[in-house]
């Protein structure tokens, strides 16, 4: 064992969990090793999930501006024309940039690094986990490390009193469909189409088919989406999820609900998709499909099953409040855990649980995690819906202001939506704020703050808030909830 190889936490994964972790666990005075089995870090999210599909979505909706709004303003130009190469090297320059961030944070914390897969090897006789590595060493093209499988291959065997897994997750795909990464495809794929499909069919109607569904809309394809519950967005407020519904049909994205796939058939380059509507069978050809209904985290490989880790039915790994497993001094965060799979919640808790293991005390508000939909308009919550407040009987009262009513939202030509802020009707404690309008994502900061603090709809109310802007709505709806609306 030497003594190179022996650090005080070992982290897997350098996503939105992993990175922060190693971060917080330097500033504590440990040292560090990460694993990371890409070339590049940040993992699922930075570079095929949260960012490029946000670099997307902003750069195809400048275009939907260009073609359909900037009249509107008086500026006149002649019809668009879409370079879909610029669009994909912008994206790429923008994870780029934010992944060689996180290997500047990690040589400013004096973290080491280690490009490979790691397994766990259980505990060796010091008493310190073992973590063996397979370094890999990817070509190099044009001066940047790329993803193929590693030339050559080194083994390495790191030990830590404690080890933290944050592998995040993967895409599932439908009962005998599976991805083949041109026409059958996930969200990884469908960032990086070399053409804009003639015909989009996404399967499932939560944020990531919204979102993907929506980018691609706006550059001209035609978008059909299935979703086999009643609604899109099963868990967000109801009046929220419906007004995007509604909002997304105007912007021509078609919805088959109630909707099963039951099948795809390969026609060279294109696809026939078989769905169930009802008591019928019908079919609908496309150039791709998005498989869009979940994800599952990713265990494999780690010796979780040989080292006797429990995990849940839905292959999560089962961890107690300080996300400890049931192997002692092994611990999981993020999409491997239960809760939403989000990354600010796994940033969270990579921070909550280094702290924990250092001996601290930090809580992770898991009621207070916002949720956001990064369509147009942007949909964003935080606390309890109307339907989860009527289903555990709590009292509560409701304001709501709409932004067509709002000076700033006049200007900028974005009166779509609402806010919605759900109160307890005695003591008048925030319990939820629902937003659908523009920056919502921007806006549900400031309900998170206050819910944090126990705040009251009073409390928003009190507040001075700049004007023109976006967040007058708040003040609004939290005055609505008490009938002293100004100009609602």
């Amino acid at each position: 064992m030497s003594e190179n190889n022996i650090f005080d936490l070992i982290i897997i994964g350098t996503g939105p969990g992993g990175y922060v972790a190693a971060i917080r666990a330097s500033q504590l005075g440990m040292k560090v090793a990460v694993v990371e089995k890409r070339a590049t870090l940040g993992g699922v999210c930075l570079n095929e999930g949260c960012i490029p599909s946000k670099a997307l979505l902003d750069s195809s909706e400048h275009f939907a501006m260009a073609r359909d709004k900037f009249a509107l303003h008086g500026v006149l130009v002649d019809s668009p024309r879409l370079d879909l190469d610029v669009m994909m090297q912008r994206k790429s320059d923008v994870v780029k940039k934010l992944t060689d961030g996180i290997a500047y944070l990690f040589k400013k914390n004096k973290i080491e690094l280690l490009h490979g897969t790691a397994t766990l090897k259980g505990v060796s006789v010091a008493g310190q986990h073992q973590v063996a590595v397979t370094l890999a060493s990817p070509p190099t093209v044009a001066g940047q490390q790329t993803l193929p499988e590693p030339v050559t291959q080194v083994s390495v065997t790191l030990f830590a009193p404690k080890v933290i897994l944050a592998t995040g997750s993967e895409a599932t795909s439908l009962p005998g469909i599976t991805f083949d990464g041109q026409v059958i495809v996930s969200a990884r794929d469908a960032l990086s189409f070399e053409r804009v499909p003639e015909h989009l069919v996404v399967a499932g109607g939560g944020y990531i088919g919204l979102e993907l569904g929506s980018v691609w809309r706006r550059l001209g394809a035609q978008v059909t989406v299935m979703e086999m519950l009643p609604n899109i967005l099963p868990t967000m407020d109801r009046q929220a999820a419906e007004l995007l519904f509604r909002s997304l049909r105007k912007q021509g994205i078609q919805f088959k609900l109630n909707t099963r796939i039951t099948g795809v058939r390969r026609i060279g380059a294109k696809a026939i998709v078989q769905f169930n509507s009802g008591s019928d069978s019908e079919e609908v050809d496309c150039d791709n499909v998005l498989v869009a209904v979940g994800r599952r985290p990713l265990t494999a490989g780690l010796g979780l099953e040989e080292l006797g880790v429990s995990l849940d039915e839905a292959g999560r790994v089962l961890v107690d409040d300080t996300y400890q497993s049931s192997l002692p001094g092994v611990y999981a965060i993020g999409d491997l855990v239960r809760g939403p799979m989000l990354a600010h919640k796994a940033s969270e808790e990579g921070v909550a649980c280094v702290e924990k293991i250092a001996g601290m005390f930090p809580k992770v508000e898991y009621e207070l995690i916002p949720g956001v939909v990064y369509t147009w308009p942007e949909a964003a919550g935080v606390g309890m819906t109307e339907e989860q407040l009527k289903a555990a009987d709590i009292p509560y009262r409701s304001g709501r202001f709409n932004f067509a009513a709002l000076g700033r939202a006049r200007c900028m030509d974005e009166t779509e939506g609402f806010v919605k802020i759900l109160a307890h009707q005695e003591s008048d404690r925030i319990l939820g704020v629902h937003i659908v309008g523009p920056r919502a994502s921007d806006l549900i900061s400031e309900a998170a703050a206050v819910m944090a603090f126990n705040g009251t709809a009073r409390d928003i109310a009190l507040i001075c808030h700049a004007h023109p802007t976006l967040p007058e709505a708040l003040r609004e709806a939290a005055l609505d909830l008490h009938k002293e609306a100004i100009h609602g």
